[in-house]
């Protein structure tokens, strides 16, 4: 790592808590001022926020909080409404481990969220960026934090031409987060974390950063030398794979009657204790989605399924890969379910299906079968 010229730390603190003070964004979770506010909610509104837009935010953390406003609330609860009230927000590991740490906190520390980090790295769910959080923005406590908007900010101030994505750069960002942190005013720390965060979103953006406004351009060694768009350096990404999967609305009388079957995924793989109409990928380029679907639904349910009509088709990507859904509707031939390949499953209706916690894309296809012409197409319907 090359060596960076020394920076007035201090001012940088005091700056960034001026600056926070005037132009930081109203939202739900910042009630008391930073270095004040209650650690279970400060807890929620930085799990939700991570990898997601804080627009997207606002609304989730205003229904949970209405439900779970305590974190003895929520611990009681059973998951399956924890993960039904955090549908559609994604990264669903993030509820259960707010779930389970939320049990972990009544069990082990009386109910009272640890003010050590420590202690807090102890709970799943909680890394470095999560406690600092935590213990500047509710025990007012001189902790460094490091998201994607600080990393931004600190290599721009600093023109780091390394990848941030490198060890040796990320020990570097997180060394000069804590100097300006531990700079500021005793107590404060929240402020200065909030301001270096509130900085990425709304004036060093990743695109077309707005320095003119920012109340750091006087000591910013990007912007002296204009090499603001090519900082943060990242390592190139390697090409997102694709995938074709293929899901069964399985009937237990026909396309729009009766009951129809869904299945629950384990706990310990992705999307992991949400429902689904069970499925699976398709192993070659050359497979026939019928066939692979006929495989996945012997392989998870122990059953033998015909595969009847279309039902829609969903894309949809992810952290590290992207699918195309085809969802067919399907009845059983012969066998009858077994929770082989998944933890559960159960027959329920579209007048109920509603209440089990389901991935975006099966929520796709619950919102195909609502269609009208969705259950004509099939050729098993009666009537």
């Amino acid at each position: 790592m090359p060596q960076h010229p020394t920076h007035p730390f201090l001012t940088f603190a005091q700056r960034l808590i001026d600056w926070h003070a005037a132009q930081q964004r109203e939202l739900p979770w910042r009630a008391a001022p930073a270095g004040q506010r209650d650690a279970y909610a400060v807890w929620v509104s930085e799990i939700m926020a991570q990898q997601t837009r804080i627009a997207t935010v606002v609304d989730y953390f205003a229904r949970w909080m209405a439900r779970f406003s305590t974190l003895e609330s929520l611990a009681a609860a059973e998951q399956q409404e924890v993960l039904k009230l955090w549908e559609g927000l994604g990264y669903y590991s993030r509820a259960r481990n707010l779930h389970r740490a939320a049990q972990m906190v009544m069990e082990e520390y009386g109910g009272e969220i640890p003010s050590s980090r420590t202690e807090l790295l102890k709970l799943p769910g909680i890394g470095a960026y999560t406690a600092g959080a935590i213990l500047s923005l509710a025990y007012g406590q001189a902790e460094p934090i490091l998201d994607g908007n600080v990393k931004r900010v600190l290599a721009r101030l600093w023109d780091i031409d390394r990848s941030i994505d490198e060890t040796e750069t990320t020990n570097e960002l997180w060394r000069l987060a804590g100097e300006i942190v531990r700079a500021g005013p005793q107590g404060q720390a929240g402020e200065v974390n909030e301001g270096l965060m509130e900085l990425g979103g709304l004036v060093c953006t990743p695109q077309n950063p707005r320095c003119l406004l920012c109340p750091l351009a006087a000591f910013c060694q990007s912007a002296q030398k204009g090499s603001q768009s090519q900082r943060p350096v990242r390592t190139p990404r390697k090409r997102t794979p694709h995938y074709q999967v293929a899901a069964a609305v399985i009937w237990e009388d026909a396309p729009g009657r009766g009951r129809l079957l869904i299945a629950q995924r384990p706990q310990k793989g992705m999307l992991g204790g949400l429902w689904e109409f069970p499925g699976g990928k398709q192993e070659t380029e050359d497979a026939d989605l019928p066939a692979t679907l006929r495989r996945e639904i012997r392989e998870e349910l122990e059953v033998e399924i015909a595969v009847g009509a279309p039902i829609t088709t969903v894309q949809h990507a992810y952290t590290h890969f992207s699918i195309t859904l085809h969802a067919f509707h399907a009845r059983i031939v012969s066998g009858t379910p077994q929770s082989i390949g998944c933890d559960d499953w159960h027959w329920t209706t579209l007048d109920e299906i509603e209440k089990w916690p389901f991935p975006v894309t099966d929520q796709k296809i619950i919102a195909a079968l609502r269609e009208p012409d969705t259950q004509e197409r099939s050729p098993h319907r009666k009537g």
